[in-house]
């Protein structure tokens, strides 16, 4: 009789337990980084540091009244400045954005009072115009591929010589009449210049409108496809074009929209002082580019905010102000313009480096 003999199971004991390893690729990125990678937050440091300099430097900043005027003169701004944000994050730029303000004016404004018309009627013109402007530089940008620089650079001179020839040719003079006492005037007034308060201090409207432009302008970027087309455009258009993203369609609109923001303030002007000088709106390009560079946009496309610029026209709106209550010699503007842009674009570059070290 034979004996079967039964092996024990082997025993395997796990191993022990240790930190997981990670890589380069996989480990977190601690939040400062993270942080910094947020195209507005260079412009959020220096607008606070703005401001403060300015509450110590000129006194009358503290009053109510005062910040009431910064936050006008920084929405005036900052209305343009987010189209052309969102145009130069798509990889372009505007150079007639400035005199198309004042032709989007002058257009409401002398087809009202020539025609003895309502002035809506005057305003729906002067946005189809502001639009047809709008759509001419980004169909001239795609057909011909030329650099939108050159495109719009033709675009401002042709703009700036009919704003002044045909004012001229229709008044007589180089600004339009008076259209305060035309039909429709006080309501579009309360839609574009009008005034509130807000615990006894007067506020302007364009300082809301500011603030619901950069929301919305902010949830397209951030959550929507159109937002993804705006990146994905100014990054590369060709890999774009590759995967479906509608080139032509999104370079075209994004024009257009800096149309429309030139109409709002177009007519936030004309409905301010009632009538329109025709050489105005040259150098203002300028100032809306730079508060979309020193809010975080780069001139390369594919990266930027909405929000960046919102504090980049308050810098620009806070120097503006703060020179003049601080007493100082306001010749001194555009130099203070000239090192917050400088600055701006060097704290853009060290925090993108920042963002990207291991």
């Amino acid at each position: 009789m034979s004996m079967t003999q039964h092996a024990e199971p082997a025993v395997t004991t796990p191993p022990a337990s240790g930190p997981k390893a990670t890589d380069g690729r996989t480990a977190q990125r601690p939040l400062a980084l993270r942080l910094l990678a947020r195209p507005e937050v260079g412009v959020l440091l220096g607008a606070a540091a703005v401001y403060v300099f300015f509450l110590v430097a000129a006194p009358p900043v503290r009053d109510g009244s005062s910040m009431a005027n910064v936050l006008y003169q920084s929405s005036t701004i900052g209305i343009m400045a987010l189209p052309v944000a969102l145009l130069m994050i798509g990889g372009e730029f505007d150079l007639s954005a400035g005199v198309a303000v004042v032709g989007s004016a002058l257009t409401a404004s002398m087809l009202t009072y020539q025609l003895t018309l309502n002035v809506w009627a005057g305003v729906f013109v002067a946005l189809l115009v502001s639009l047809g402007v709008g759509f001419f530089n980004g169909w001239m940008l795609v057909r011909t591929g030329l650099p939108s620089f050159l495109v719009t650079l033709g675009t401002f001179l042709i703009l700036q010589g009919v704003n002044l020839a045909v004012t001229k040719l229709v008044t007589g003079n180089v600004a339009t009449d008076d259209i305060s006492d035309m039909d429709g005037f006080d309501q579009a007034k309360k839609i574009f210049a009008s005034t509130f308060q807000v615990g006894g201090v007067n506020v302007k409207i364009t300082v809301v409108w500011w603030l619901v432009f950069a929301a919305l302008a902010t949830w397209v970027l951030l959550r929507t496809k159109y937002g993804n087309w705006i990146f994905a455009v100014g990054g590369n258009k060709e890999s774009a074009r590759a995967v479906g993203v509608p080139v032509t369609f999104t370079k075209i609109s994004l024009f257009m929209l800096v149309g429309f923001g030139a109409w709002f303030v177009g007519m936030h002007q004309l409905f301010s002082f009632n009538t329109v000088q025709s050489g105005e709106g040259v150098g203002q390009e300028l100032i809306y580019i730079a508060a979309a560079v020193i809010g975080g946009c780069l001139l390369t496309g594919g990266y930027g905010s909405a929000i960046g610029p919102v504090f980049g026209a308050f810098m620009f709106g806070m120097v503006q102000q703060g020179i003049v209550y601080a007493g100082w010699n306001p010749d001194w503007f555009k130099a203070f313009l000239g090192v917050m842009l400088l600055g701006a674009t060097l704290i853009n570059l060290w925090v993108s480096r920042a963002a990207t070290r291991r």
